[in-house]
């Protein structure tokens, strides 16, 4: 799983493991002093390398240890004793979190070789050893699981988007279609009066014009009918304009509408983009915003863009976890339509959201 090369965590762990080392060093009785600040080094450089290297680092780690006391065992002399080796959970850890498949069942095996060779050759005690065995094998399911809610998690951010943009294209679909409908309406009309006033020019184009629409009209039904998962029924629900935003309130938390500019003439995707945002954000405030008594929208058009600002005077609380996939969502819908969203605190108080669309939607 690509990830960045290290991050502050990181080295704060690698400082943490030389610190460490650092005291063993000055205040313990190293055996083979010189190897075993050696190594303790080497298990600082791993840290740094454990999220693009995790598999390294594994082998370095545990087969660095296992190769220390294989030696010691065999010189009959004290094992090598570092303070620092719990850094091995981390890496056993980050092996598991960013690596999957046959890495995976490499790192455990060298895991599993050097545990039993440690034990084997200096064995602690039936307590001890199950603990330590306990441990590692603690640290590696963690990262596996940290790894299966990141993908997880991954996988609804893509349905999030995938579902705003099916919901979009519909949308779009029945406005053009209603358009495009019409223009053919037309085009029939205009034939039967060309052809008998016998225009042969006039009539040539018309067909022209409704060869064109009927085309497009089937073009667009197969492209949408391509995205629509085919066993959902077709949303039946109108379009929501601007107007619908004042809905939106309710008793507990009140809402005002401010619409300042031209707002006529918005293409019906714009305006339910703008809808829908406006909505998650009511929403939001009225599930986490603390002590909000208002919130207000405001609408302002100038030539070319459409600008939408929703803001609460509450008390933001304080985020649990990664941004939800509402505004994941919305965020999809706005760039879809060639636009921007931003989200935050405001400088006093409360939270706002601010969109800014262009006034022809996706085709600006």
């Amino acid at each position: 799983m690509p990830s960045a090369a290290y991050t502050w965590r990181d080295g704060a762990l690698a400082l943490s493991v030389l610190i460490v080392l650092a005291f063993d060093a000055v205040f313990s009785d190293l055996t083979w002093r010189p190897v075993a600040v050696a190594f303790g080094c080497g298990l600082a450089v791993a840290v740094l390398l454990r999220r693009t290297h995790p598999l390294p680092a594994v082998v370095f780690a545990f087969g660095g240890f296992a190769a220390l006391d294989v030696a010691a065992f065999a010189l009959d002399t004290e094992p090598v004793t570092l303070n620092s080796g719990w850094v091995v959970l981390v890496l056993a850890y980050s092996l598991l979190r960013r690596r999957t498949g046959r890495e995976v069942v490499v790192g455990v095996t060298v895991i599993a070789v050097a545990l039993t060779a440690i034990v084997g050759v200096d064995f602690p005690g039936v307590a001890d050893t199950t603990a330590g065995i306990a441990l590692v094998l603690l640290a590696g399911a963690l990262g596996a699981s940290m790894r299966y809610r990141a993908v997880a998690r991954k996988q609804l951010v893509v349905q999030a988007k995938l579902q705003e943009r099916e919901q979009l294209a519909r949308e779009l679909h029945d406005t053009v279609a209603h358009h495009v409908t019409a223009i053919a309406i037309q085009a029939q009309a205009g034939l039967v009066l060309a052809r008998s006033s016998s225009l042969s020019g006039a009539t040539e184009a018309l067909e022209a014009i409704d060869r064109e629409a009927a085309r497009t009209l089937a073009e667009m039904r197969a492209m949408v009918s391509a995205l629509r998962d085919r066993q959902q029924r077709p949303s039946l629900v109108p379009q929501r304009r601007i107007t619908d935003i004042e809905s939106l309130a309710t008793e507990e938390l009140p809402v005002s509408v401010e619409l300042r500019g031209d707002l006529t003439n918005l293409p019906p995707a714009v305006e339910g983009a703008l809808y829908r945002v406006a909505q998650e954000s009511i929403t939001n405030a009225q599930r986490h915003a603390q002590q909000a008594t208002r919130v207000n929208v405001e609408l302002t058009a100038d030539a070319t863009d459409v600008d939408l600002t929703v803001s609460d005077d509450g008390t933001p609380a304080a985020p649990v976890g990664p941004p939800g996939f509402g505004l994941i969502g919305m965020t999809e819908r706005v760039t879809l339509l060639g636009g921007t969203l931003t989200a935050g605190p405001n400088p006093g108080h409360g939270w706002s959201v601010r969109v800014t669309l262009p006034r022809r939607g996706a085709e600006a």
